[in-house]
């Protein structure tokens, strides 16, 4: 392990010395409540967390299916469909290059300021982007200056989902108690197929449309609705607690001079390389089936209400795979279990891809099926995997920096390659599937390089990777 050097840092939870500090006044603070409060003030902080990054990636991801099936026709017309479709891909990626800014800017201040103020930044500043991408005139009216607001909102959406998943995360982690960390951590993930659900529900719902309704109109009302989930979200948020032990944590560094968390976590790199690394594939294959198989699924005969209804399906399985996923971590470990996952989308990604091609919807269904369990092991317990890696005073901007760089490199521009590898070899999926399978074997490879972490202590040192 990375034992923290006072000479570099003088966090309190990197620290085992002065970690000592920091973990008798979060028993004391713990000791303050009744087991019985304790366990509901756990309730209401997971509770948030799962419905805030429900709402956060409902926002997002709402963005990458309307990516793959309105954006080209709507605001790159002038294009021939092929090449509409890798510049909608493109405005997609701009949220991801986004992210790992939103996660160092959100991740300073979280860990300086607080985690709950700056999770009621990010989901308004999200709320925001979204209801106005339903606002953006049409190219008929302002040019190209509609694909240039949609670019300019997207990367709005980037930095607030890069400040929302590591605030989100933590608050669960560090109310959780000890073997229950990946369980809990995991609501936020679980967020994400939610949201996932319930965008590709409206745009579903609306897709029923006339195409010309749908084209003009009806795809801008599953943003729309953004205005009133975070109304909702904003009022759930604003009644939970503080983490206990990033309070702690600041009442003990109040005492002492700090070191900026960015400074902390770039003088000892490794713990973000390898906890990125280790995820990439997880968002690659997300990204994957979330746009290219969609598309391909509709390219191959499927209605595109069919094709939605069937990823929605999968979505709502996804909810409770994560979920399982996670707890079976917390038992025998999360890298087990990311192995897993990662060593069947090997195994099964041809296959997945032959059920797509054939456009029936059974067949699609079991495909996005097929995929959930593959992803879900490698997205549930990854919230705690990748939190557990840091020391709590920069716990926020490490986890934040680690889950949006994974992001970056295994999801932003992986719809745009995936579509240049379809169209360059003829529309074969033989590059498309070795594409993800590389991603797998990458992940793979960093995965059996770490140490375990579902045991670390997270108040009495840094983890190691």
């Amino acid at each position: 392990m990375f034992n923290c050097d006072p000479r570099y840092t003088r966090d309190p939870l990197c620290c085992p010395t002065l970690g000592q500090g920091v973990s008798m006044t979060v028993t004391a603070t713990a000791g303050s409540m009744s087991a019985t409060q304790r366990k509901k003030e756990v309730r209401r902080v997971i509770l948030s967390s799962y419905l805030g990054s429900t709402i956060e990636f409902y926002d997002f991801l709402l963005y990458a299916t309307a990516a793959s099936l309105v954006f080209g026709p709507v605001f790159f017309a002038d294009l021939d469909p092929l090449a509409a479709s890798i510049a909608s891909m493109g405005t997609f990626a701009a949220g991801y290059v986004a992210r790992p800014l939103g996660g160092i800017v959100f991740g300073h201040f979280g860990d300086t300021v607080g985690r709950k103020a700056m999770l009621l930044i990010s989901m308004t500043v999200m709320g925001i982007a979204s209801f106005a991408i339903g606002l953006i005139p049409p190219p008929e009216m302002i040019g190209s200056w509609a694909a240039v607001i949609l670019v300019l909102l997207r990367v709005c959406q980037g930095l607030a989902v890069g400040g929302e998943w590591g605030g989100a995360a933590l608050m669960s982690l560090e109310h959780a108690e000890s073997g229950k960390r990946g369980f809990a951590a995991a609501f936020t993930n679980a967020g994400a197929p939610t949201g996932a659900l319930l965008g590709t529900l409206a745009l579903a719902a609306v897709s029923l449309l006339p195409d010309e309704q749908f084209l003009t109109w009806g795809w801008r009302i599953p943003f729309l609705i953004s205005a009133f989930m975070l109304a909702l979200g904003l009022f759930i948020r604003s009644k939970v607690s503080e983490s206990p032990l990033f309070t702690a944590a600041l009442k003990e560094s109040a005492k002492k001079e700090t070191t900026p968390p960015i400074v902390t976590i770039l003088k000892r790199p490794r713990a973000v390389v390898v906890a990125s690394m280790s995820c990439i594939a997880s968002f690659g294959m997300q990204t994957a089936f979330t746009t290219f198989a969609i598309t391909y699924a509709v390219s191959s005969g499927a209605p595109r209400s069919d094709a939605l209804l069937a990823f929605s399906f999968c979505q709502f399985c996804a909810i409770f795979l994560v979920l399982g996923s996670a707890r079976l971590s917390d038992r025998i470990g999360r890298r087990p279990v990311m192995l897993a996952g990662l060593g069947a989308m090997i195994l099964s990604v041809y296959p997945l891809f032959l059920l797509l091609s054939t456009g029936q919807f059974p067949f699609v269904a079991l495909a996005f099926v097929g995929y959930t369990l593959c992803h879900s092991a490698t997205y549930g317990p990854m919230a705690a995997f990748i939190s557990e890696q840091f020391g709590t005073r920069a716990r926020y901007t490490g986890a934040s920096l680690g889950y949006q760089l994974a992001t970056l490199i295994g999801a932003g521009f992986t719809p745009v390659i995936l579509a240049s590898l379809f169209a360059s070899s003829g529309k074969s999926i033989l590059p498309v599937g070795l594409f993800i399978i590389a991603l797998c074997v990458v992940s793979a490879v960093f995965l059996v390089a770490t140490k375990e972490s579902k045991d670390n202590d997270l108040s009495a040192e840094t983890p190691s990777a």
